[in-house]
């Protein structure tokens, strides 16, 4: 460990080895042992550092803070209950509804192509006790006798 390594441990982990990560004390104990002057200038620095964190302390926050933070925090949003549930409901049944009309309208238009076709096509076939005619659709073809 050089002297750098050593002195950027000692302030963020303070004066005392015993608060440095375990894998870091072997080599901060070597570098105290070939560097003692140098080691103990910068354990006493963060040994300051340390008392001075130790000190400080806090304030409670006053009654009148507490009250004002709480009342600027937002309010929690409430479930709706009834009418918004109702409302929530009613809006899938519409639109189950228009979906359902869309689809009848496409069976029953498609229903009654079917039965224009069926007319067309009896009013165009030939009755009983009549001539066949033979026909082709897109060409003339003559009847076979």
């Amino acid at each position: 460990m050089d002297a750098d390594r050593f002195n950027t441990l000692a302030a963020a982990y303070g004066g005392d080895l015993r608060r440095w990560p375990e894998a870091e004390r072997a080599a901060a104990e070597d570098f105290r042992r070939r560097q003692p002057e140098a080691a103990r200038t910068m354990l006493e620095e963060a040994a300051d550092l340390d008392f001075a964190l130790d000190a400080w302390r806090v304030a409670a926050p006053s009654a009148a803070l507490r009250e004002a933070v709480l009342a600027a925090a937002p309010k929690p949003r409430t479930r709706r209950r009834g009418l918004g549930l109702w409302l929530s409901g009613a809006g899938f049944a519409a639109a189950a509804t228009v979906a359902g009309v869309v689809v009848g309208v496409a069976a029953s238009n498609a229903a009654v192509s079917d039965l224009r076709a069926d007319a067309l096509l009896s009013a165009t076939l030939p009755q009983e006790n009549s001539t066949l005619t033979a026909f082709t659709v897109g060409a003339i073809s003559e009847p076979s006798a």
